[in-house]
């Protein structure tokens, strides 16, 4: 018989449905995908090619060869420049479109992915991850910043260079704040927050723990959304990512290596999603807990989602982290990389074959919606 269950964090129901279950090895990706090459003369993103995009706004290390770079997003699904301002004039409500966004450009390298970079090159990426966030919410129009990463064509992605992209909001999404209200609910309620409560009770059973590190608990709700539906959780009370120390980003940085390598070498490489539910640097709330949140798109939504809300997840939270657990990633030995092509190929040159604006406004809009599935 099928059984519903109800995700507290999120607030919604999830039908995990035992008829349509499917073993974790029948979500591996059976159609392996061409090795992009480690340089495309024709991406603005790799190196050799900086000026295609508007100038960085940020890199590591600042002077040499960059390992992670973030520039403004030429194709903006905001204004950069404006005065924010809001208004209500009977039932029609509006607001200026202002606020910032960027790309991160995750490595030099056109072939790579997160999962595959060493543990230095991803500590730098969360770096830069952290300088944006804490830079974006430093300015007064934005009320809310949203980082995500899409990788993968059915993962909205429109260019394979790795990189992540951060959106500051002048305005708080109606499903985090109503997140954050159910939390404060919980909170005024039984003096505790939820979260907190919730990693007790994950790290006391153990059944959905992916990976543990001191500071870290990756793990698949009790009520996942969708098969192999991961959240990285802080141990440590905090409710922003803002708050992180030195010692968590390092750590953080581990964990996130560890789980996407198991989800990379486990189900060969899926798309997916991956996003940063954070309150501002702000705000430090007893009632809100930041997150991340891993979504391998290995199931696709349908009318009976879209209409009601609910999720029918066809495998079991309990079984998908006992097959992540045991993907053993060490014994997965990378190459060493080829050498890069020349990059001498001009800008000009480039830009006369890429043509992204509608993909990019395409992948923005896909990620912001899926924010709200994790």
């Amino acid at each position: 018989m099928p059984e519903i269950r109800k995700n507290l964090v999120t607030g919604e129901y999830v039908i995990l449905a035992p008829e349509r279950a499917k073993r974790p090895h029948d979500f591996v990706v059976k159609t392996p995908s061409i090795p992009p090459p480690a340089y495309d003369r024709r991406c603005p993103f790799c190196p050799g090619n900086e000026a295609m995009t508007p100038p960085e706004a940020y890199r590591t290390p600042s002077q040499g060869n960059w390992v992670v770079r973030s520039v403004p997003n030429r194709y903006s699904v905001l204004s950069s420049t404006g005065v924010l301002w809001k208004k209500i004039e009977g039932l029609q409500e509006s607001a200026a479109g202002v606020g910032l966004h960027e790309v991160i450009l995750e490595t030099p390298r056109h072939d790579a992915s997160l999962a595959v970079l060493s543990e230095a090159e991803v500590q730098a990426v969360v770096a830069t991850y952290l300088n944006r966030f804490t830079a974006f919410c430093s300015d007064p129009r934005v009320e809310h910043v949203s980082l995500f990463k899409n990788h993968g064509v059915s993962a909205g992605t429109s260019l394979e260079h790795p990189h992540a992209q951060i959106v500051g909001l002048p305005m708080t999404p109606v499903q985090f704040r109503r997140r954050a209200e159910d939390a404060l609910r919980y909170y005024t309620k039984h003096g505790a927050c939820l979260v907190c409560r919730v990693l007790e009770d994950e790290a006391r059973s153990a059944e959905r723990v992916v990976y543990e590190s001191p500071g870290f608990l990756a793990f698949i709700p009790y009520a996942a959304l969708s098969p192999f539906h991961l959240w990285i959780f802080p141990k440590r009370h905090e409710s922003t990512f803002g708050g992180a120390t030195a010692e968590e980003l390092m750590d953080l940085a581990h964990v996130l290596r560890v789980v996407l390598r198991k989800v990379y070498f486990g189900l060969n490489n899926p798309d997916y999603n991956f996003v940063l539910l954070s309150g501002a640097p702000s705000d430090r709330l007893p009632h809100l807990h930041w997150y991340w949140a891993i979504i391998p798109q290995v199931t696709k939504r349908a009318g009976f989602e879209l209409e009601t809300g609910m999720y029918v997840n066809p495998s079991l939270p309990e079984t998908s982290a006992a097959f992540l657990r045991d993907v053993e990633i060490e014994r997965h030995m990378l190459g060493e990389p080829q050498p890069l092509e020349s990059a001498h190929t001009t800008a000009e040159e480039c830009l006369s074959v890429v043509t992204e604006d509608d993909n990019v406004v395409r992948e923005v809009v896909e990620s912001v919606t899926m924010q709200f599935a994790c």
